[in-house]
């Protein structure tokens, strides 16, 4: 299951942007908590923890433990606003997560056991990976660090399949129209190698003019 993180935040008096302006200047960033059918909750948290989230790429499937001076909520980010030139968080949207709710996240893929597939060992395949994520509806309760896919006894050829993968309870994807592709063993692309023509070797270079006995020769 994935790990539920512990942010601190206080709360913020008003909305706008001479407030959001003011948030940043102590070096916070505004946010607000909503969800859960209660009234939305205006904070601002410490722009260091909510950066150093946001550089790990976790921040948007990462359970947090949300303390507003004293009371904990949990949440999960739904939303990001980023400073267009700079790059930095400078607004973050928190769900507010109630007992027994669920919610779509973008969960990793891992692929293990690539030497115990014939495919790829014997027969130099390459895994071509057509998800590296799949998005899940997950109880808020269990949501998993990755989605594991064994690949022993694969060979080329072969495809994954979302049905083939074994999801963490609770969980399904939210794409359920079709048994989607998360891979496939494609056979090994080798170039031809062209064989390259011998060079000739270089004419031999020819002075113009005549025989020297002719250049020596004149009339009498």
């Amino acid at each position: 299951m994935a790990e539920t993180l512990a942010l601190t935040a206080e709360r913020r008096d008003r909305a706008g942007k001479g407030a959001a302006r003011a948030a940043r200047r102590e070096d916070k960033v505004p946010a607000v908590i909503y969800g859960d059918k209660k009234e939305p909750t205006l904070i601002k948290v410490g722009s260091r923890d909510v950066t150093k989230l946001w550089n790990t790429g976790t921040l948007m499937s990462t359970l947090l433990d949300l303390d507003v001076e004293g009371d904990t909520t949990r949440v999960i980010a739904r939303d990001v606003q980023l400073d267009p030139v700079r790059d930095w968080v400078i607004h973050v949207d928190f769900l507010r997560l109630g007992k027994g709710a669920k919610i779509n996240v973008m969960i990793p893929v891992n692929f293990i056991n690539e030497e115990a597939s014939p495919g790829i060992d014997k027969d130099k395949g390459v895994l071509n990976v057509v998800r590296h994520e799949v998005e899940l509806l997950c109880p808020a309760s269990n949501l998993p660090d990755e989605i594991t896919i064994d690949l022993t006894g694969k060979e080329i050829g072969d495809s994954i399949h979302i049905s083939e993968v074994t999801l963490p309870e609770g969980a399904k994807p939210t794409i359920t129209d079709r048994d989607f592709t998360i891979a496939t063993i494609a056979a090994p692309t080798i170039a031809p190698i062209e064989d390259e023509a011998p060079e000739e070797p270089d004419a031999p270079e020819v002075e113009n003019g005549g025989d020297a006995d002719d250049a020596d020769s004149s009339d009498d």
